[in-house]
Order: structure tokens, then C-alpha cells, then sequence
């Protein structure tokens, strides 16, 4: 039996495989597999984190497990791996600097993991446009657009850039309606309309409680804005549209005009027709 572990599949430069050497590694990585499972259900199952927390902790344990368990496995194989770092120093080195965008990747990925200022399921404003955080992994996140789109960005333009994030306190947020109406308009009754407007809609919120600003004075219209607040960040702009509909209809109900812009055009006359 001892002699039937010790079989000797292969032996390449000195370093030898043996039966029982490969029979270790295999039960190794099938208790790794099995730890990391274990541990994420026990991570799951916690009360105390939120889902953000949960899976940032998921995630680093993961990574931390997998890299020891390649450096351990490497041992149990019979791989010496201060030999192999000695001897690859110069091939890494050109590797770290071809590599290094994405390194700085990695490093802004377990930035990211760590910190806590970006968490999944965050409203976030990055170039300009907004998303949803989906995934948080070392080398990119996984976000969704309001057109229903995936993009993948990589963790260094979240580090580097500013990024507006929405949810970062878990409150809620302002947004804002603007309406322009005639200067016939009745300002305290129409204040009233928008603000009646804006608590009727399901999504926004009773406190802090939606508000009017009388703007300006426009060219040719009253300026008027709607200020509410919600926690439904991601689909604001669906809330503005069932605003803007409310508000039409109650304005036209009411017989309030929302003007268009008024233009004088002078035609300069020909010397000949002032002859006339």
C-alpha cells in the first residue's frame, strides 16, 4: 500500500509528483472550497451587516483564502516558492511595469472593498451620468445605467475621479420640477397646485415636506420650482416625468397658460420703399 501512495507520476526538473502528494492536494482544495462556502453562508446569515457590508467582507475573505491556499498548495506540490519569486524577480519586474494600470486597479479595488465609501447597490455619479453599483470585484465594478445597460468600469477611475454617490448617507435626496407660467398667473394659488402636485405622488416623501420657489422673472414667463424628495434616487427621472403630467393636467384645469416665448422681429425697409 505504502508503496502504491508513493508512485511516482511524473518528475520534471527534479520536482516529483507522487500519488499521495496529489491525492493531498485534492482533498486540500476540497477543504478550501468547502471553507469558503461555509463562510459565506455564515456571512449571509448575519443580522448585523447590511447587504453592502455582507458582501464586502464576502469578497476580501475570498480573495485572502485563495491567495493562501495558492501559496499553500504550491508547498504541498513541492514547489519551493522563494526559489520561484528569485528566479521570475526580473520577469515580474517588466511585468509590474507593462501591468501596471491594472495593478492600480487591483490596489483601488481593495480600496474600495475596505473603505466603504462605494458599496453595492450605491446611486453613483461618475462622468456625468448615473448608476447602480451591481458588483464590486478587484480589477472592475460592475454598474447599471438608467437605460438598462451594463458598463464595466474599471476601480482606478473610481478612485481617481470624483464620484458623486447619492446613497452614501442612506437618506434621501432632493430633486426639483421647473415650470414656467404666464404673468396673469395667481403666484400663492399656483404655488399651492405644485405643491399639492408633488405630495399626491406616492414615491416622495411626506417629510421632509415637498416645497415651491417662486425663481424669476423671465422674459415671458414666471418662473416656478418644485423642490421633493425621495428615496427612490436611481429612478428620479420617471418621478419628474409623473410630476410634470400631474401638473399639466392640474394647470389646465385651472386655465393657467404656460406661455411660449414671445420674439418681435423689425423688417428694416429698402431705401426705395421710403422713397414711396
Amino acid at each position: 500500500m505504502k508503496e502504491f501512495f508513493n508512485y511516482e507520476l511524473f518528475n520534471i526538473g527534479g520536482n516529483k509528483l507522487q500519488l499521495d502528494t496529489l491525492i493531498s492536494f485534492i482533498i486540500f482544495i476540497a477543504v478550501v472550497v468547502g471553507v469558503i462556502i461555509t463562510l459565506k453562508r455564515l456571512i449571509y446569515r448575519s443580522k448585523k451587516l447590511n447587504p453592502a457590508e455582507k458582501f464586502s467582507i464576502n469578497k476580501l475573505s475570498r480573495y485572502v483564502i485563495i491567495l493562501l491556499a495558492f501559496i499553500i498548495g504550491l508547498r504541498i506540490l513541492g514547489f519551493d516558492i522563494t526559489v520561484l519569486l528569485a528566479g521570475y524577480a526580473a520577469i515580474l519586474l517588466g511585468l509590474g511595469f507593462g501591468l501596471q494600470h491594472i495593478f492600480n486597479d487591483f490596489i483601488s479595488g481593495i480600496i474600495l472593498l475596505l473603505d466603504g465609501s462605494l458599496k453595492v447597490d450605491d446611486i453613483v455619479e461618475v462622468n456625468g451620468r448615473i448608476y447602480k453599483v451591481e458588483e464590486i470585484n478587484f480589477r472592475t465594478t460592475t454598474v447599471l445605467g438608467r437605460d438598462e445597460n451594463y458598463v464595466i468600469l474599471p476601480n482606478s477611475e473610481l478612485t481617481g475621479n470624483r464620484v458623486v454617490n447619492w446613497t452614501y448617507n442612506n437618506k434621501s435626496s432632493r430633486f426639483q420640477v421647473d415650470i414656467g407660467v404666464d404673468y396673469a398667473t395667481d403666484v400663492m394659488g399656483l404655488m399651492e397646485i405644485l405643491k399639492t402636485a408633488a405630495k399626491a405622488n406616492r414615491r416622495v416623501l411626506d417629510k421632509p415636506e415637498p416645497f415651491v420657489r417662486f425663481e424669476d422673472y423671465g422674459d415671458s414667463e414666471l418662473s416656478f420650482s418644485v423642490y421633493f424628495y425621495t428615496y427612490e434616487i436611481f429612478r428620479a427621472e420617471n418621478i419628474k416625468s409623473e410630476l410634470r403630467i400631474e401638473i399639466f393636467k392640474a394647470l389646465k384645469e385651472k386655465g393657467i397658460n404656460i406661455p411660449f416665448p414671445q420674439r418681435v422681429i423689425r423688417f428694416k425697409r429698402d431705401q426705395e420703399d421710403k422713397n414711396f
